[in-house]
């Protein structure tokens, strides 16, 4: 990997990953379109998300894949950003799932954009970088 695309890292949804398996033509997909401009990360969170999805009988190629991109730990900095997210959207009546709390927080906590088709819930958090498509 060259490397300034090693210093574009962005943070991926787990509905980029679903999105991507579930259309049959690959490079019209966004992810297809991130690998080319960004170095991939997922958190922990993504992760399992992902992988329970699988049949057993897929599970090797689910796992095949996140040889490919980074995964990052929900971590005690996590946790912080995540209660504050979840305190500031409680407070304005606009709470969304905690998976997705947590997976934005894991984006804030590596200051990286986040890409993602969710964006009815996403958007709640204001001071998070979106990226919607390329």
């Amino acid at each position: 990997m060259d490397e300034q695309l090693e210093n574009r890292r962005i943070l991926i949804d787990t509905s980029i990953l679903i999105d991507y398996y579930r259309k049959k033509d690959k490079e019209k997909t966004l992810l297809y379109k991130l690998i080319q401009n960004y170095k991939l990360s997922i958190s922990t969170i993504t992760e399992f998300e992902y992988i329970v999805g699988f049949q057993n009988k897929d599970l090797d190629f689910g796992y095949s894949f996140l040889k490919f991109v980074e995964i990052l730990d929900f971590d005690s900095n996590c946790v912080r950003v995540s209660r504050r997210i979840y305190n500031d959207l409680k407070k304005e009546n606009k709470l969304i799932e905690l998976p997705d709390i947590f997976i934005a927080a894991t984006a804030l906590s590596n200051n990286l954009k986040l890409a993602t088709f969710n964006i009815q819930h996403f958007e709640r958090i204001k001071e998070l970088n979106l990226i919607k498509s390329l």
